[in-house]
């Protein structure tokens, strides 16, 4: 048997609510062609994908600034928008809204749907940094928080550090390659947690390995899409790949609708 169950949802629930995010989102980091991710983007979302990722620190505020290009293409309610912000933003409540309010500026939005504190501070308390992330909250700049980059002791002291709103993400690092991030799988699922792999392609490098190829065969599918195909088979957990061209969209998209056999899942988590 794997080592989770198998979830066979393509949209998963943004915390203890009733919205939910496509398994598949667009991430932005490095884009190196942002006239060109711009179709792509949009191309994307007429296809169902609902949510994009972005960062106060990508491109030095450029990838928000093309967020909000593709928001003005396609409506602003088609899209969840997660942004993140500097760790030291959140040393203090005031500069933690000042900042989040120049990053929704960027995008030309009153507020974003989820924002993230980027990565913990070590020179900051965690209950302070929560605190001032929630400041974000009711100022009205973001409707719901969260984290990245927390290792299971972080998120749970970030967990009990909440008064009045509750975390629902923590994006970190996770792929076929990296399964490091696997220990935040049942304090998740406990806690209503969706958790965002980021690099879940290691830039290209899952379209090498010769097992995803092997397996792909099986089901007429590439590697991406195997491999992305594995992390949304997780409990709550969505994949962000970046996506600079439509059939970079195409494939990503292709990675929906169906899921790896059990011990297909089995073979991967032994072998890689």
């Amino acid at each position: 048997m794997p080592l989770f169950p198998i979830d066979y949802n393509d949209f998963k629930p943004i915390g203890k609510t009733k919205e939910r995010l496509s398994a598949v989102g667009l991430g932005t980091w490095a884009i190196r062609d942002y006239s060109s991710a711009l179709e792509s983007y949009v191309y994307a979302i007429e296809r169902g994908i609902n949510h994009i990722d972005t960062a106060e620190m990508y491109g030095a505020g450029e990838a928000e600034r093309f967020v909000g290009k593709v928001l003005r293409s396609v409506g602003r309610d088609r899209v969840y928008v997660v942004t993140k912000l500097y760790p030291f933003r959140f040393r203090d409540p005031d500069e933690a809204v000042k900042a989040a309010r120049a990053s929704a500026e960027r995008m030309g939005v009153s507020y974003v749907d989820i924002i993230l504190i980027h990565w913990p501070d070590p020179q900051t308390p965690i209950k302070d940094q929560v605190k001032s992330l929630e400041a974000i909250a009711e100022a009205g700049l973001a409707r719901y928080i969260g984290v990245s980059n927390f290792s299971k002791e972080q998120l749970e002291e970030a967990l009990t550090a909440t008064k009045k709103h509750e975390i629902v993400v923590n994006q970190v690092k996770y792929s076929v390659l990296d399964r490091r991030a696997e220990e935040l799988i049942p304090l998740a699922v406990e806690k209503s947690i969706l958790l965002e792999a980021y690099s879940p392609l290691e830039r290209g490098h899952v379209a090498e390995v010769r097992l995803l190829a092997k397996i792909g065969r099986q089901y007429g599918k590439t590697p991406v899409q195997v491999a992305l195909n594995f992390i949304v088979s997780r409990p709550n957990f969505i994949a962000i790949p970046k996506a600079e061209r439509r059939e970079h969209v195409d494939e990503i998209l292709g990675s929906l609708g169906w899921r790896l056999k059990p011990e297909d899942i089995e073979l991967i988590e032994e072998k890689l």
